[in-house]
């Protein structure tokens, strides 16, 4: 079955829409966006913006986690094994999401912030662990889930406490400890 083609139209008015979205979340609250901003800024009618997403949340989640793909290079990732310096990249990526949010934006979406950057890791570690070990698909889903908590937890740790430490450096400590650590 061939994978749908996607008009380029459609594509370059939903970044459009999405960078417009970007813009203005550094210039206002999201509390304070609305789409007639959106609207205006990207030169499109409320029925364009309605085609693309359901409403403001809809845009703030799917520009989010498009941003995040971007920083995690996901593509980059389909023929890696889950090992430290993999794990370092990916944390690095995630506390370089963090930090570029606008701090606007991230106020009050904490959690919506949080399952994406979660999604995003689960994704790509279960495809490496696949990778690693395709028979127990069903038990790596639940290893991915795991290890997407710890990472998203740890790059909480490292906002609030390390931010003098480098996160590459901070996350490449961490990891023997947790072989060493913990017995199953």
């Amino acid at each position: 079955m061939a994978k749908e083609k996607i008009d380029p139209r459609v594509m370059r008015t939903r970044k459009l829409i999405m960078d417009s979205f970007i813009s203005l979340s550094g210039e206002k609250e999201f509390k304070n966006i609305t789409v007639k901003d959106i609207t205006e800024k990207a030169m499109i009618n409320r029925a364009t913006f309605y085609y693309h997403f359901e409403d403001i949340y809809d845009l703030l989640e799917k520009a989010l986690s498009e941003v995040l793909m971007v920083n995690l290079g996901r593509k980059a990732y389909e023929d890696h094994i889950v090992e430290s310096d993999t794990i370092a990249d990916i944390f690095q990526a995630v506390t370089d999401f963090q930090e570029s949010l606008s701090s606007r934006c991230h106020r009050g979406y904490e959690d919506t912030i949080a399952r994406i950057i979660r999604d995003q890791i689960e994704v790509i570690v279960y495809d490496m662990l696949l990778n690693q070990n395709a028979e127990n698909g069903g038990e790596l889903r639940t290893v991915a889930v795991m290890f997407s908590w710890a990472l998203y937890g740890a790059s909480e740790e490292w906002k609030r406490h390390s931010r003098k430490t480098e996160p590459r450096e901070f996350i490449k400590n961490a990891v023997p400890l947790l072989g060493e650590n913990i017995r199953i």
